[in-house]
């Protein structure tokens, strides 16, 4: 570590930052000592207005209780709960989750959530005195039972949220990110579905009860911990040597644990001579901790992560993508949703994005990646082992670009083109994936079983491991440029190929029921009163299981027909080409959902990157006429010579992107 901020902070005094006056955020070297600088915070402010929580009660004598969510055992703490409060407190009444409902995630400012809306109007029906919500275990469910405590809290009616032990920060944290600071949690010891009925009851009496009481009925009331990376500095810039601005950085929650090129105010001005946006413009509260951040903020995360200052508008795109709930909506969750993103049009050539072999290492592809790893933490308030809670963590985000040239070959439009942009509008796509690698490699050239072998893929790979969860999952399909042929000469359009695998990509009826029985994402299913028979019979009906042809990957089984539910759903697939065009490749990802991007370039984009040494953005252009014999209509070697990704140095990388 020591030898790699030596090197950062040769590199900069060198390339990029370093003066002879002290200006800029960068001080010169005293002749006994560092350098010194001056950069600025990467995180904003909290965009919300502070909840008042509710007063606690004398006592539960005489009083309506809603006793609600639904997640992780609460089939079996919930009632005994309720026998519990009527036990001790006969003359009040309780209301369960079947009778009032719940109301999901609190939601964020500018968004109406009816869930939550109708929540509040029965709580004020029902005359509701005080609320109980649970059980937090998992990532998405936690913020989901808070909902209804911040719902309660809002009108004044005292609650408690019931949490397993890895979960009672973030159930504290998405209350803070609501704007309450103070949430009763108690505490569950354990994983609520590894213990047997008999421990739940225990733990419940023994262990739960005793919290929710007091909770409820307590005089003092628990002021959630700061969350780290939400303190501001007293001053907008932060001053010391490169060593010293890492570690505060890192003490403060603002890295992900990797040096950063500190964020001096020069280095800052250069990036938002990227944009025609003012530096303090709004770009809105940012989930899941509302920041209200600003094109500054923005800039800054992209100095740290080691963008190059013409990286900015694509920086713009992604942060605008954090706020798409269809992207954003996993990326808490236990099961570790990684974000990261592809490229379309003219701009990620011009810039030098790679979509060839190994392209997510690639510096510029790398760094972006990065940057979105920054964005999460600083700009979305997202902190692993607080409200991020990939149970074995996450990978680092990465970034792709597809290789528009090869994709118009064959026949197929590129991404962008699927979803209305023009061929040289250039968009960045959001996406999450919950794994990476472990490549198909059809042994064929024929589409039609190339087709049969990624349907098999993707029933092998749905939300979560054997299908246990949400089998018809989002899913991205990477395929290489042979394969991408291959499938062409049989699907003439990506479209024909994606309703072709939806026929194809059906899991047995049977296997599904047993990995979703066994393996359910939340509550354990007891086979004395619950039997695997009437669960398959659940299943059937609730996910359309019909009698069809046998998929081709089991057809040594001899039977002719079976009983199959969908894999795949309209709406829910992406089909990227690119990657190394010398292997026979498919990638299936599955993930959460996507949301495409416009990039907006400034004004004056063509005279800011013939400063930096670029070729004018016409010259990467492509026309929608090819055909398959046809060269690309840019050279693949137009950039091999290219700017390094350092802000105003110059060079070359090793190798340039394949166009």
């Amino acid at each position: 570590m020591k030898t790699l901020i030596g090197f950062l902070a040769l590199a900069l005094q060198v390339t990029w930052i370093f003066a002879e006056e002290c200006k800029d955020g960068v001080c010169p070297i005293p002749a006994d000592g560092e350098a010194t600088y001056a950069v600025l915070s990467p995180v904003p402010e909290s965009a919300i207005e502070p909840i008042k929580p509710a007063p606690r009660l004398k006592s539960l004598d005489g009083k309506t209780i809603a006793l609600v969510g639904g997640s992780f055992m609460a089939n079996v703490t919930h009632p005994e709960l309720k026998r519990l409060i009527l036990s001790e407190f006969p003359t009040a009444k309780v209301y369960v989750l079947s009778e009032i409902g719940s109301a999901g995630p609190y939601p964020r400012p500018g968004v109406v959530r009816r869930e939550k809306d109708e929540f509040q109007r029965k709580l004020k029906e029902f005359k509701i005195d005080a609320v109980v919500s649970g059980n937090g275990g998992c990532g998405l469910c936690t913020p989901k039972e808070t909902g209804s405590c911040i719902a309660a809290e809002v009108l004044g009616i005292p609650s408690v949220m019931i949490a397993a032990p890895g979960f009672v920060k973030q159930a504290k944290s998405a209350a803070s990110s609501a704007g309450l600071a103070e949430l009763c949690v108690a505490e569950y010891p354990g994983a609520f579905s590894s213990h047997t009925r008999e421990e739940l009851l225990e733990n419940t009496r023994k262990v739960l009860w005793p919290q929710v009481k007091n909770a409820l009925t307590g005089e003092t009331k628990v002021k959630n911990e700061q969350m780290a990376g939400t303190s501001q500095p007293s001053d907008s810039t932060i001053s010391g040597t490169l060593a010293e601005i890492q570690q505060i950085f890192l003490d403060s929650g603002w890295t992900d644990g990797l040096p950063i090129i500190p964020p001096t105010e020069k280095a800052v001005a250069e990036f938002l001579r990227f944009t025609d946006l003012s530096p303090d413009s709004s770009l809105g509260a940012i989930p899941p901790a509302q920041r209200a951040v600003t094109v500054r903020h923005v800039a800054v995360n992209g100095v740290m992560a080691g963008c190059p200052p013409e990286f900015m508008p694509i920086l713009l795109a992604f942060v605008e993508a954090m706020k798409d709930g269809d992207f954003r909506r996993p990326l808490a969750s236990t099961h570790a949703w990684t974000p990261y993103c592809w490229l379309n049009g003219p701009v990620a050539r011009q810039l030098g994005f790679d979509c060839g072999q190994g392209e997510i290492n690639e510096p510029k592809n790398a760094v972006l990646g990065r940057f979105i790893n920054l964005a999460m933490l600083n700009l979305g308030g997202y902190r692993v082992k607080e409200n991020r809670m990939g149970t074995f963590g996450y990978l680092m985000p990465w970034c792709l670009a597809e290789d528009e040239a090869v994709a118009l070959k064959v026949g197929w439009k590129p991404y962008h083109m699927q979803q209305g942009f023009a061929l040289n509008d250039s968009t960045l796509t959001a996406a999450s994936s919950i794994n990476w690698g472990n490549n198909l490699v059809p042994a064929t050239s024929d589409g039609e079983k190339i087709k049969d072998m990624m349907a098999w893929d993707a029933t092998e790979k749905s939300q979560m491991a054997l299908a246990s969860g949400m089998p018809c999952t989002y899913r991205t399909f990477f395929v290489t440029e042979g394969v991408a042929r291959d499938l062409a000469k049989t699907y003439s359009t990506k479209d024909a190929l994606c309703r072709a695998l939806e026929e194809t990509a059906r899991i047995p009826l049977g296997s599904r029921t047993f990995a979703n029985y066994w393996g359910n994402p939340g509550s354990a299913f007891n086979p004395s009163t619950y039997p695997l028979s009437y669960h398959e019979r659940r299943i059937a009906e609730r996910e359309d299981a019909i009698e069809t042809v046998t998929p081709p990957w089991l057809a040594w089984t001899g039977a002719e027909k079976i009983k199959t539910v969908p894999a795949m759903a309209s709406g829910k697939s992406a089909f990227i080409v690119t990657g190394d065009p010398s292997r026979n490749k498919s990638l299936c990802v599955p993930g959460g959902g996507f949301t495409t991007i416009k990039i907006t370039l400034p004004k004056a984009w063509d005279s800011l990157m013939a400063e930096r040494g670029y070729k004018p953005l016409a010259d990467f252009t492509l026309t929608s006429d090819m055909k398959p014999d046809t060269p690309a209509a840019v050279p693949r070697n137009m950039l091999r010579q290219r700017p390094s990704s350092y802000p105003g140095a110059r060079g070359n990388f090793r190798r340039g992107p394949r166009w």
